[in-house]
């Protein structure tokens, strides 16, 4: 990026925030409060998919949730995480697949020792997978606003990037309906 289009684009992020920081306090005032036992998704993408879960699948789903909470992280990324763990694997607890499996991918995530989240044990621990998983999540600027299936994938670094989209609405619904449990 040159240097004239960087100073813009920078100077333009400048005011933006400066708005925000400005206005946002005197907006918060103007409202009424919301109460919504739903979390609000910032864009649901697409067709959307949904499945069946079994007990091992909801035990899995209350297992991020809570991991999300231990984590002190709202809502959403808990929103984010069984998206993308219903796209990795439906939610399951993925063992070595053999000749099915996508390297040495494991665990709710199928995230790879191999690739620095862990050891076999470890991965497939759905505590320690979801704090994995929030640790990566935490780490890109922004998440909390861009689009689920974008926040996924720059943690997760997928073949499928599009993929966590389809997810949302019943990541959404599952975190809605056991947030408060």
């Amino acid at each position: 990026m040159n240097t004239m289009l960087r100073k813009s684009v920078l100077g333009i992020a400048g005011l933006a925030f400066t708005g925000g920081v400005f206005a946002g306090p005197i907006a918060a005032h103007a409202a009424e409060p919301v109460h919504s036992t739903k979390p609000v998704a910032v864009s649901v993408q697409g067709a959307q998919s949904k499945i069946d879960l079994n007990d091992e699948q909801t035990a899995n789903a209350k297992a991020i949730i809570a991991a999300t909470k231990k984590a002190g992280l709202p809502e959403r990324a808990a929103v984010i995480s069984i998206a993308t763990s219903l796209q990795e694997s439906k939610l399951e607890n993925l063992g070595h697949l053999g000749d099915k499996n996508d390297h040495d991918s494991l665990g709710l995530f199928q995230q790879r020792p191999s690739s620095g989240w862990g050891t076999p044990e470890q991965i497939t621990n759905p505590e320690y997978s979801t704090l994995a998983f929030l640790k990566g999540l935490k780490q890109v600027d922004g998440w909390q606003d861009m689009p689920l299936t974008e926040a996924a994938q720059t943690v997760q670094v997928s073949a499928y990037p599009d993929a966590y989209a389809q997810w949302e609405q019943q990541a959404a619904d599952i975190v809605a309906h056991n947030w408060n449990s």
